[in-house]
């Protein structure tokens, strides 16, 4: 027992001295890095949205959206058979684009589909609310999506940033194609 304290002793002083040792800086686990980031992020949306025109939802409202029954037109605009094929948010059709900004209509960029092809899918009212997301706030899949929706005269465009990540983080149910 006395050997099994001793020991303890030991790792617990062992570990104060460590500690001691390490960067004060190191407690704070980089909080203030991080921040830069997040500040870097969070910048890049704001600009990218202002730039496009669009307005944003986040991953509350839009499941108070699709629960009240809202009409309106969910994108998705990952990969088919990577992403979409696997999971999507429920309601949501798919449209690829680009993550890289796309300022004019490249079919090499959008699975081969053309501006009419994407007209087509959001619908005639241009009044509709239509919701574009990807994957993570980082990817511009959905800026490009949302800018090219409001480019055609769509008026009630928002973008969904946190995209499939924030869904499933928020433990919201998933849809699949079968």
């Amino acid at each position: 027992m006395r050997m099994g304290k001793s020991l303890l002793k030991i790792v617990l002083v062992a570990g104060l001295v460590a500690g001691m040792a390490a960067p004060a800086g190191a407690f704070l686990d980089n909080k203030f890095e991080k921040e830069v980031e997040k500040e870097k992020g969070a910048v890049k949306l704001v600009r990218e949205v202002k730039r496009g025109g669009y307005d944003v939802v986040t991953t509350e409202e839009l499941k108070k959206w699709i629960d009240s029954g809202k009409d309106m037109r969910i994108v998705d605009t990952m990969p088919y058979e990577d992403s979409f094929k696997k999971q999507h948010v429920p309601g949501a059709v798919q449209f690829l684009f680009p993550i890289p900004e796309m300022n004019e209509w490249d079919t090499g960029k959008t699975g081969g589909k053309t501006l009419e092809d994407f007209k087509k899918l959001l619908g005639d009212d241009k009044d509709k609310r239509i919701v574009i997301y990807c994957g993570f706030v980082k990817c511009t899949r959905s800026h490009n999506g949302a800018a090219w929706a409001v480019k055609l005269g769509y008026n009630n465009v928002y973008r969904h940033p946190g995209g499939i990540f924030a869904w499933r983080g928020a433990d919201f149910p998933l849809e699949k194609v079968e």
